[in-house]
């Protein structure tokens, strides 16, 4: 397991933008995997806390349960539209995969200040993050792997 402050040790230019943009959007997009193995999207919300990758869901909820049965999961953080007369000023889009934990401990559960009663709180174990964008006339996507570290990767 590849705790958020682990992956920022190994790679903390990345993560510094990888957490500013998933910061600045209350909203993202989950992809979970349903019984048949085919993917699920959802809207999901996250907090970084003490070196860690949190996600919280209603009780019940259908990507609560895809977790349960099925840890792999990926975030996809949206952005806004690129200025189509500065493509480099888009601050470009990420996404982070790994495996979902479900933590029950009732003091964390305290700690996260959960709505209601019955929520799930999920700890993200992070094994891929990457940050695409624009710059010039090029596609560059920084990637890092567990295990493998940091790439990058340029295309005209």
């Amino acid at each position: 397991m590849t705790t958020w402050a682990e992956f920022e040790q190994d790679a903390p230019q990345l993560a510094a933008v990888v957490h500013r943009l998933m910061s600045a959007h209350k909203h993202k997009v989950l992809a979970t995997l349903r019984k048949d193995g085919s993917p699920r999207v959802s809207g999901t919300e996250t907090a970084f806390r003490d070196g860690e990758l949190w996600m919280g869901s209603m009780p019940g909820a259908v990507k609560a349960l895809d977790l349960r049965r099925d840890p792999r999961m990926a975030i996809h953080v949206t952005s806004p539209d690129p200025d189509e007369s500065d493509p480099s000023s888009w601050p470009g889009d990420a996404k982070v995969s790994g495996r979902a934990e479900e933590v029950t401990d009732p003091a964390v559960l305290a700690a996260h200040e959960l709505p209601g009663s019955g929520a799930h709180l999920f700890r993200v174990s992070v094994e891929e993050v990457v940050w695409t964008r624009v710059s010039g006339d090029e596609l560059v996507i920084d990637t890092w792997h567990a295990g493998r570290g940091f790439r990058r990767i340029a295309r005209k």
